[in-house]
């Protein structure tokens, strides 16, 4: 909000961060665990008194050089960069909250690029005993950024009690961070074996291939098998939000799983083909393979990790879109545009609806959103909404959607943001069709069509007098729990009481003449369409009986534990089956 926004719509910039993030940890774990692999190789070569294991740690100990010190500074300047253009203000809560832990953080990895260099031009040349001391320098001086970033960290997705305090050591070590810390440790042992195995497939002895193979390959299953209890533990500590999210809630994490569990079946399949079948004959390219799995691996927790914090940016202090949650009441009342420095447009007015609208789409969705692009397509999740249904479910977006944040900003700005995403990005109309009803009509459709039809309604009050709808309507709740209270002022109750207790009006015709369509729009239609590209459903539902599908209404988190329950009242339930019946068979009723 007190920062420009970096636009780029077909890519997003949270890509563009996941891109770079997820090369630079592939790299700077390595780093680490790298750092252990040297000292331990060459020990063993000492041990051994094998001059082949220490030439093979010499040259390997350059292939680390190049790829943690260049490779991965560079990647290091590029995380900084980008956090700092696409997400300013966490990036600026972290510096100021966390500024001497990143002071020490760049110590140490002072101290790593000089132990480094030293371990590297002396080997070979320098007294056994103190060689070893250099590499152990480096490998605890990497070891020490990583325990010291590891708790920055998680503090993003744990906050702990820093949310209440506002102390370092509170946010530093917070309730993630032993699992995180020895979990990343395991992962960091992993690549270091990952690293290794394309070195060793340069290796011209065969004798030599075969032991360092074997000596690599036990790096990968012990990481592996140490890392998975750490990894559970990881999990337990989660607040309950980004478990139900990493369990299922969230598709695009789902995903991302998926890709982890197989990518971690194929590295295990891989370097068990490379130690125990065959380890004179694995390949550079069977090594890449490796590699290439791994990158998967990594990738795959860095984007669960990261998606687990949403709506958050830093969890329970700044969402995504770096409003702070108790900001949220200032900026509906004040409004969202007077109050954003970089704006373009600083308040509502007709002439100006769409431009307004995409200006609050900048600065409330573009932080998860893409326009037309790769990563979550608003495009795409709005194609089947209205405009009616839009402006209700930005009233409710995060109630419905757990992991969204709430809309900050006042009504005429809520009009603005749902009529670029319905006008300004699918043409289609912003006002409601005219309704012969008249003022009472208009009412009936605003506040009741959403979950009733209005013949219904008429057959159950046929009979009423004027009074008694009247009183009804001060009283909803009585007449049926499910129903919440009108909210009207006593005027509108007045005219929707005239309007109801009086005969149709000749030619009137709903707007709404399927009340289930409402509960579909309203509860289905961000994450499904009924049958085109945005996540089809009657092609999943097809040959369902009504009964089968009114069931399932009551059970959706079982059938898939990406969709939340179906917060609906029973009577929308039934419309809903109804409506979705009919749409099977063709809308022949």
């Amino acid at each position: 909000m007190n920062y420009p926004v970096w636009y780029l719509p077909g890519i997003g910039g949270g890509t563009l961060i996941a891109l770079i993030a997820v090369v630079h940890v592939f790299i700077s774990h390595f780093a680490v665990g790298g750092g252990l692999y040297l000292v331990l190789a060459e020990r063993k070569g000492l041990r051994e008194k094998n001059p082949g294991i220490l030439d093979f740690t010499r040259r390997h100990t350059k292939f680390f050089l190049l790829v943690t010190m260049v490779a991965g500074g560079l990647t290091g300047v590029g995380i900084w960069f980008i956090i700092s253009l696409v997400q300013p203000a966490a990036t600026s809560l972290l510096i100021h909250t966390f500024v001497f832990g990143w002071a020490a953080e760049w110590v140490f990895f002072t101290v790593e690029i000089v132990a480094l260099l030293v371990y590297y031009y002396t080997f070979g040349r320098m007294e056994e005993r103190t060689h070893q001391a250099v590499g152990w320098v480096y490998f605890i001086a990497a070891w020490l950024s990583l325990f010291l970033i590891n708790g920055i960290i998680n503090f993003m997705l744990t906050p702990g009690d820093w949310l209440a305090d506002r102390n370092f050591w509170s946010g530093f070590f917070n309730p993630s961070f032993w699992p995180g810390l020895f979990f990343r440790s395991c992962i960091a042992f992993l690549l270091a074996g990952v690293y290794a195995f394309l070195t060793t497939s340069l290796l011209k002895d065969l004798e030599l291939k075969k032991t360092m193979t074997r000596f690599t390959g036990r790096w990968v299953f012990i990481s592996c098998a140490a890392g998975l209890p750490f990894g559970l533990w990881y999990r337990a500590v989660l607040p309950n939000e980004a478990r139900l999210l990493v369990d299922g809630a969230s598709p695009t994490i789902a995903r991302a799983l998926e890709v982890g569990q197989w990518a971690l079946a194929a590295l295990i399949l891989l370097s068990a083909l490379l130690v125990l079948l065959k380890p004179r004959y694995h390949s550079l390219s069977l090594s890449l393979g490796v590699l290439a799995c791994s990158f998967l691996l990594m990738g795959s927790f860095e984007w669960t990790r990261e998606a687990a914090r949403r709506p958050f940016v830093i969890n329970g202090v700044l969402y995504s879109n770096s409003i702070a949650p108790g900001d949220v009441e200032g900026l509906s009342a004040r409004g969202m545009l007077a109050s954003a420095r970089w704006a373009g447009q600083k308040d509502v007015h007709e002439e100006s609806l769409l431009e307004a609208g995409e200006d609050l789409f900048r600065l409330q969705c573009y932080a998860c959103h893409t326009v037309g692009g790769i990563n979550n397509d608003i495009a795409i999740r709005t194609a089947s909404m209205s405009y009616p249904v839009m402006l209700k479910y930005l009233e409710t977006i995060h109630e419905r959607r757990y992991f969204m944040p709430p809309f900050a900003g006042n009504a005429a700005e809520k009009r603005a943001l749902a009529a670029f995403l319905v006008a300004g990005l699918h043409g289609k109309p912003i006002e409601a069709p005219a309704v012969a009803g008249g003022p009472g009509q208009a009412i009936f459709e605003g506040n009741c069509a959403f979950c009733h039809d209005e013949e219904l309604v008429r057959e159950r009050i046929a009979g009423w007098p004027r009074e008694k709808v009247r009183r009804a309507l001060d009283a909803l709740s009585s007449l049926d729990p499910a129903m919440p209270d009108f909210e009207g002022s006593p005027a509108e109750k007045d005219l929707l009481a005239d309007y109801l207790a009086s005969p149709p009006a000749a030619g009137a015709v709903p707007a709404h003449h399927d009340p289930g369509e409402d509960v579909f729009e309203s509860h289905c239609a961000m994450c499904h369409s009924l049958e085109g590209s945005a996540n089809p459903l009657l092609p999943k539902i097809r040959g369902w009986q009504r009964d089968r599908l009114r069931g399932a209404l009551d059970r959706l988190e079982q059938l898939s534990p990406a969709m939340p329950p179906l917060s609906a009242t029973t009577e929308e339930k039934e419309a809903l089956a109804d409506f979705l019946t009919h749409s099977l068979q063709g809308g022949q009723r």
